[in-house]
C-alpha cells in the first residue's frame, strides 16, 4: 500500500505543476499584442504540450487514488466525512482542467477570452484546492 500511496503523491503533485502552470500561460497568451503571431504560436504550443502532459499525469493520479480508496478501504466507515469532502475537491480540480481545456480551445480558435486579470485570479483556483486537500486528507477535521 506505501508504493501505492507514493506513486500517488508522485503524479497528484505532476499534475498539479500543470494545473498551476497552464493558466500562467493564459495570462501571457491574453497579453500578447495582436500582431504578434510567433508569439502566439509559441505559446499556444506550449499549452498544448503542457494539457496533453498534465492530463496522462492526472490519469495514474485518479487511478490510484481510486485504488487506495476501494481497494484498500482508506475512509470507509463512520468518522470519514473528510474523504467524501476530498472527492468534492477531487471533482472540483477536474472540472478545472476541464475549464483550461476549453479555455485553450477558446485560445486556439482566436475567440475573445478574458482578460489576463481574470487568469491571474484562475490561476489562484488550483492553490485553493491543493490547501484545501491536504487540510482534509493530514487533519481529517471530521
Amino acid at each position: 500500500m506505501l508504493w501505492i500511496k507514493a506513486l500517488h503523491i508522485v503524479f497528484v503533485v505532476s499534475w498539479f505543476a500543470g494545473l498551476f502552470y497552464l493558466p500562467r500561460i493564459f495570462v501571457n497568451l491574453a497579453m500578447v499584442p495582436p500582431q504578434s503571431t510567433a508569439e502566439r504560436t509559441r505559446l499556444l504550443l506550449m499549452a498544448r504540450k503542457l494539457l496533453r502532459f498534465m492530463t496522462m499525469l492526472a490519469v495514474p493520479a485518479l487511478g490510484l487514488g481510486l485504488w487506495l480508496w476501494l481497494g484498500y478501504g482508506i475512509g470507509q466507515g463512520p468518522g470519514n466525512g473528510w474523504l467524501h469532502a476530498k472527492l468534492g475537491v477531487v471533482a472540483l480540480l477536474i472540472v478545472y482542467h476541464v475549464a483550461c481545456a476549453r479555455l485553450l480551445a477558446r485560445f486556439e480558435r482566436g475567440q475573445a477570452a478574458p482578460g489576463h486579470v481574470w487568469f491571474r485570479w484562475f490561476n489562484e483556483l488550483p492553490v485553493l484546492g491543493l490547501l484545501a486537500a491536504v487540510i482534509l486528507v493530514v487533519v481529517k477535521p471530521f
